[in-house]
């Protein structure tokens, strides 16, 4: 059964504001190659020390959450991007980072590395290509 993210994602937000980690499978393409949703599992703990290439989970100003990467940080500024999106950033507070990822798991056990995507970032203009090589060799 799938809860919807509205009761859903401020429970997940309260239990990591009182220090407990959470688990939980996300949905969706958007953090492609990274997280595969629907298969993989995210560890979620409270957003302290906040750095650009964290992945967070996130409430944005149309009431929507996503779970996407830090880009930039200007001040009390965050800018997101989903891994799998070659345009469209998101803009929010840093009041509003609900969460952390501090792991990623796969639906065989293994614990992917949160270092690997630090060169993504830079490969913007390009992961278009490297996209549809994931999508064609390993999906």
């Amino acid at each position: 059964m799938q809860l919807p993210n509205e009761i859903f994602i401020p429970e997940i937000a309260r239990l990591v504001a009182e220090g407990k980690q959470v688990q939980f499978t996300p949905t969706g393409v958007s953090m492609r190659p990274f997280i595969e949703g629907g298969s993989d599992t995210v560890t979620l703990v409270r957003p302290e020390q906040l750095q650009v290439g964290d992945i967070v989970l996130a409430e944005l100003a149309d009431r929507r959450y996503v779970l996407h990467r830090i880009y930039a940080i200007r001040g009390e500024h965050i800018t997101l991007m989903g891994d799998g999106n070659i345009r469209g950033e998101e803009h929010c507070p840093v009041s509003a980072i609900l969460a952390k990822v501090s792991a990623i798991h796969t639906s065989d056990g293994r614990t992917k590395p949160l270092t690997r995507a630090r060169l993504w970032r830079y490969l913007l203009h390009s992961r278009r290509l490297w996209l549809k090589l994931y999508r064609h060799l390993c999906i």
